[in-house]
């Protein structure tokens, strides 16, 4: 029994020690969390095969704060709910202050992209300037974007659907006039559908920068991934794979 003990105290004194002098030695034995963040983006952003712009940003950015990043498909709505009630962990790409409203949101202050909300249409006559240009034409949208949902409630002539391939399914088939999404992945969806004729109207009806919100249970690492972020931008990695994944994606 004093021969187990002694080896007892031993094994704990030579463990603490291993730690303690090689600081990579806990890292590597005790498994990253897992957050589970909401994503409603699509290509050339993020992908199934998870290998779009922002799967390889903000999973490089969450392994440089020690957490492993899982992201799930969860329409818009439901996502923010879901990460504001802790169902899940947090929401990928969300415009600034909508913690206001979905209250139990902390959002990390580092910009994780910026996006261009845009008009995209199979009429060449079509010319926008500003939100007000949109009431004259039928206009569909994904219930659920904010952003576009605050600056067209007035308007008469709507569709919201729930869903990127409804959205340009009813872009394709006439059924409306316009169809308000990000440029980049409407782009790669017109692509990949082999929709002919659609156009981005230019300019942007909206340019805003989107943030990472977790819930306020994991607020502890935000300052962790904002400068992981903050790192890769300083480094040039962020722009190099910006051009790669997405500007050389349509050129």
């Amino acid at each position: 029994m004093k021969l187990k003990g002694y080896v007892d105290v031993v094994t704990s004194f030579y463990l603490a020690f291993v730690i303690y002098v090689v600081p990579g030695f806990a890292a590597s034995s005790i498994q990253a969390q897992t957050l589970v963040i909401n994503d409603t983006n699509g290509p050339p952003y993020t992908t199934p095969e998870g290998d779009g712009f922002l799967d390889i940003i903000a999973g490089k950015a969450f392994e440089d704060a020690g957490l492993s990043l899982k992201l799930i498909k969860t329409p818009p709505e439901r996502a923010l709910r879901n990460a504001n009630t802790g169902i899940d962990d947090g929401e990928l790409t969300r415009i600034k202050g909508i913690d206001k409203i979905y209250t139990n949101l902390v959002r990390v202050p580092e910009k994780l992209i910026e996006w261009k909300f845009v008009a995209l249409t199979r009429n060449s006559s079509i010319t926008i300037k500003n939100w007000d240009d949109l009431y004259k034409y039928n206009i569909g949208y994904i219930r659920g974007w904010k952003i576009l949902e605050n600056n067209t409630k007035n308007h008469q002539k709507v569709s919201v659907v729930r869903s990127p391939q409804e959205l340009f399914s009813m872009l394709d088939k006439d059924r409306i006039d316009i169809a308000l999404y990000s440029k980049w992945m409407g782009l790669n969806i017109v692509k990949q559908n082999d929709i002919q004729g659609v156009r981005v109207v230019e300019p942007p009806l909206a340019m805003r920068e989107m943030y990472i919100y977790l819930n306020k249970k994991h607020a502890v690492h935000v300052n962790k991934i904002a400068g992981a972020l903050k790192k890769m931008k300083e480094s040039g990695e962020y722009q190099r794979l910006f051009n790669q994944k997405v500007i050389q994606s349509y050129n």
